[in-house]
């Protein structure tokens, strides 16, 4: 699925100067799961994960909106985040019969591949959480099952690549794709988070598995990250931060009692100012689901555009602090 919108997304997304939230940094400051530190203080992947995974730019979130709201999902994700939306196309993306209205959004806080299916989806998608652009699709399956993933969906070709979606211990499902001409995305000025809600029983395992096949470097395992991050406000609870060539992760490990709209977001995505962002996002027509929660490390909110997609938005509380003292 994800190959159609990557064909499109040959453009540079307006508007001031590109960052990525170097991975050389997170190297240097995260904890290797893998292999102990070079002597230049570089950390290494095993060689499989360098040539699986091609880059966060390519990894797109997976939105499913009914057909009548597409125009306005888009516009107001574009109003809030900037970006480029592709041509908008009629398609068969599945290996059985089907029509969708395929869109995508290349943002400066990432990739969107946007469903508007126009007959019922047939399982088991529309639950894949995201797409992830891999370089050898029967080397990523190799990788996927010998690390503790089932393939759920076969590789299938569609008109322009092939695709495939996995499942990890603890019902994490995503998409795996190739396609057969590489296309050239533009860096991200940030790095979207990877929100992933695991139980207290699946989430050493579901890490475990996961590191496994993406070569992941453990930025933070915090067993008493405040809660009301998650809507519980007094209560503390393990939040686990990744960060790989697929891009970052939160690994959220809950006991499944969360209050309305956590656990409904699939994304995060890093802003600078979150309050400047929010003031955008509703004058677009962004309806605030959790009002902004300071913790010690980030401003948070939940969001929902037009057509139902929940998103979580967030800002470090070092920009704020900057923005404070320039004041």
């Amino acid at each position: 699925m994800a190959r159609q919108e990557n064909e499109w997304l040959n453009v540079t997304a307006p508007g001031g100067s590109r960052r990525i939230l170097s991975f050389v940094c997170a190297v240097a400051l995260s904890i290797a799961l893998w292999q102990p530190p070079a002597a230049s203080g570089a950390r290494k992947q095993p060689a499989h994960h360098t040539a699986i995974a091609v880059g966060p730019q390519y990894d797109s979130t997976h939105v499913y909106i009914a057909p009548g709201y597409l125009d306005a999902f888009v516009n107001s994700f574009v109003a809030t985040f900037g970006g480029s939306p592709s041509k908008r196309t009629v398609v068969n993306v599945l290996p059985v019969p089907s029509s969708t209205e395929l869109q995508a959004v290349l943002s400066p806080v990432g990739v969107l591949s946007i469903f508007g299916y126009q007959t019922p989806i047939p399982f088991p998608f529309g639950e894949e959480r995201t797409g992830y652009l891999v370089t050898d699709m029967d080397q990523a399956i190799k990788a996927a099952r010998s690390a503790g993933a089932e393939v759920i969906v076969a590789p299938f070709k569609d008109p322009i690549g092939v695709d495939a979606v996995i499942q990890w211990p603890g019902g994490v499902k995503m998409q795996l794709y190739w396609h057969f001409k590489p296309s050239t995305n533009p860096p991200l000025e940030t790095i979207p988070d990877n929100r992933v809600y695991v139980s207290q029983d699946q989430a050493d395992n579901f890490v475990r598995c996961f590191v496994g096949f993406a070569g992941v470097l453990l930025v933070a395992d915090d067993k008493r990250a405040d809660a009301g991050e998650i809507g519980r406000a007094g209560e503390t609870y393990r939040r686990i931060s990744l960060t790989s060539l697929f891009g970052n992760m939160q690994v959220l490990v809950t006991d499944g009692h969360l209050p309305y709209p956590f656990g409904h977001e699939l994304t995060g995505y890093e802003v600078q100012d979150l309050g400047a962002t929010l003031e955008e996002a509703k004058a677009a027509g962004v309806k605030i689901l959790s009002a902004p929660y300071k913790t010690r490390d980030r401003n948070t909110a939940i969001v929902e555009f037009p057509g139902g997609y929940i998103a979580e938005i967030h800002s470090a509380v070092s920009h704020e602090s900057r923005r404070q003292c320039a004041k």
